[in-house]
């Protein structure tokens, strides 16, 4: 198993295992994604439209609901049967702001690189 090496508080070194490092990444990105499903609840839209196909390896799914919102994703394992199986999957998602009128969409890919969203409203790291 590979370890990486970090520099702790003390400027000593600890090491962390691929495994500790993909358990954070999911995590974070399962914490992103429960933050969004709650950032703008609205108990009074209804789904207008739900469509979803899910097969053994791979599945999508689209829905739209009466205040605009709409979530698209789909997904795709790879390396089926081996020790590297992995899940690929990439989506959208968008509203519109109830105070402003805007519309916010944001696109991702999640991967073992871990959950890479885009849109114009967020920000962008500079490059290294």
């Amino acid at each position: 198993m590979t370890s990486i090496k970090f520099p702790n508080h003390n400027g000593e070194a600890t090491y962390k295992t691929q495994t500790h490092i993909h358990i954070m990444k999911t995590a974070i990105i399962f914490a992103c994604l429960l933050a969004v499903a709650f950032a703008r609840p609205n108990p009074d839209a209804e789904i207008v439209k739900q469509d979803s196909d899910v097969g053994p390896e791979s599945y999508q799914f689209a829905v739209e609901t009466s205040d605009g919102t709409r979530k698209e994703e789909s997904g795709k394992l790879n390396n089926v049967g081996s020790d590297h199986e992995s899940l690929a999957v990439s989506g959208s998602f968008s509203w519109t702001d109830e105070k402003t009128g805007e519309k916010f969409t944001v696109t991702y890919v999640a991967d073992e690189n871990g959950f890479q969203p885009q849109g114009a409203h967020l920000p962008v790291a500079p490059a290294v």
